[in-house]
């Protein structure tokens, strides 16, 4: 018992700080709607096309502000308060998700709509993600718990990405994608109520306001300047831009290579469903579940990060996780049966944990307070950038070859890079 209460007591320690308590349970709140809508948006956009290409370009077109806003967004963050940037930033995404709702309510929404609002929903992460990340540190008022608060942001994250997904394949399956939308919008309140009620500590600001391409130019040529950092990055690059185009193609999936082995599981849901309702989108059903199970992962994957210990080899776990992740993708690409998938995707969740957190937390660890913004804006950049650019390539394969082969393909390479960052650069490995 005693062991027990110690270990779980070091796995959730960063709650003991009352900033990072009411981040955590706010963050936790919306990140669920967050993924009802990226479900639900999918979906739309998927009914209303039918294209796995028009997939990835929804995604490219979110990205398209990454590049001038996230670095400026790192700037911002390491000159003014982060908290107030925060606010702004989920205050804009409350509202563009009340207008998706409304445009889909209606039955106005037109493919153009979305094309515009994942644009405005792309620029106000641009700026959020920097200064949410490097937030983190303040909270929890030092880097003794940084590394377990950083796993716990990816707990939740991961936590919602497996219920948000469920509860809106429910939704959208017999109601249709608006309310998910709805739903959303209305979580933004939880994260706004909690860093309005945060009694953070002085942060010295420079007196001087340093030009934007000089004070970008000291991170670059810091990440420059350290080859194990470069790499991290490097990583995460090739692993977005090849292997987490996936989630994309998971609509073709589960409607097109998984459908016929769902079946049976769809009828018992439809025939099952209350009076009043019909199954609009059974597949949606599908598809919640196919992204539930890689989320499911994912918690599993957060928390053994979270419970790491001080003297844990991180970079050891971070190059397994960097191998297995794009392995069991290659099997879920070869796989034709919705039962063994969720099975895989379980894994493909706790793998990609495993490779992300721990970059993401050695990054952190080795960068100075007064570069964090700037820096994390290049790691957040490289990632949604590659990850959105990803899914446009992987679209465009989806639909010319098939989903199942722009997946195999992308996760064959990936591996193949993975394990020569291994064999080449063994002080990866050694990363502690």
């Amino acid at each position: 018992m005693g062991g027990e209460m110690r270990a779980s007591s070091t796995t959730f320690r960063a709650l003991r700080h009352r900033n990072y308590r009411l981040f955590f349970f706010g963050q936790m709140v919306s990140l669920i709607g967050t993924w009802m809508q990226n479900i639900a948006q999918q979906w739309l956009v998927y009914r209303l096309t039918g294209s796995a290409a028009m997939l990835g370009v929804i995604n490219l077109v979110g990205a398209l502000p990454l590049v001038p806003l996230s670095l400026w967004g790192g700037s911002l963050a390491d000159r003014f308060s982060k908290r107030s940037i925060i606010l702004f930033t989920q205050s804009v995404m409350m509202v563009q998700a009340f207008i998706l709702a409304a445009l889909t309510w209606t039955g106005a929404v037109q493919v153009w709509h979305v094309m515009v609002l994942a644009m405005l929903l792309g620029a106000a992460n641009a700026v959020d993600v920097p200064s949410r990340q490097a937030f983190v540190v303040e909270m929890v008022e030092g880097k003794e718990d940084l590394t377990n608060a950083i796993g716990l942001n990816s707990t939740i994250f991961n936590a919602a990405r497996a219920i948000g997904p469920t509860v809106a394949g429910m939704i959208v399956a017999t109601a249709g994608e608006a309310g998910a939308f709805f739903i959303n919008g209305l979580t933004f309140v939880a994260v706004i109520i909690g860093l309005a009620l945060m009694h953070l500590p002085a942060v010295a600001r420079p007196r001087q306001q340093p030009r934007l391409g000089s004070h970008l130019l000291e991170a670059v040529r810091y990440v420059l300047s350290r080859r194990v950092l470069a790499l991290l990055i490097s990583l995460v690059a090739v692993s977005a831009f090849l292997s987490m185009p996936y989630v994309t193609l998971l609509p073709v999936f589960a409607r097109d290579v998984l459908g016929a082995s769902a079946q049976p599981l769809l009828d018992l849901f439809c025939s099952g469903t209350p009076a009043g309702l019909s199954c609009q989108s059974p597949e949606a059903l599908t598809y919640g579940l196919l992204m539930a199970a890689s989320g499911l992962g994912a918690v599993m994957g957060a928390l053994f990060v979270a419970s790491l210990p001080a003297t844990a080899r991180r970079g050891h776990w971070l190059t397994l996780g960097n191998l297995a992740f794009p392995l069991l993708l290659l099997v879920m690409a070869l796989s034709r049966s919705f039962g063994f998938t969720l099975l895989v995707l379980v894994g493909i969740g706790f793998s990609y944990v495993a490779q992300n957190v721990l970059a993401n937390t050695l990054i952190q660890m080795s960068v100075p307070d007064e570069l964090r913004g700037r820096v994390m804006s290049f790691y957040s950049l490289t990632f949604q950038g590659m990850m959105r650019l990803g899914g446009m390539q992987a679209g465009l394969v989806g639909d010319r070859w098939g989903a199942p082969l722009a997946v195999g393909v992308g996760a064959a390479v990936c591996l193949a890079y993975g394990a020569f960052v291994a064999w080449r650069y063994p002080r990866v490995r050694a990363l502690a």
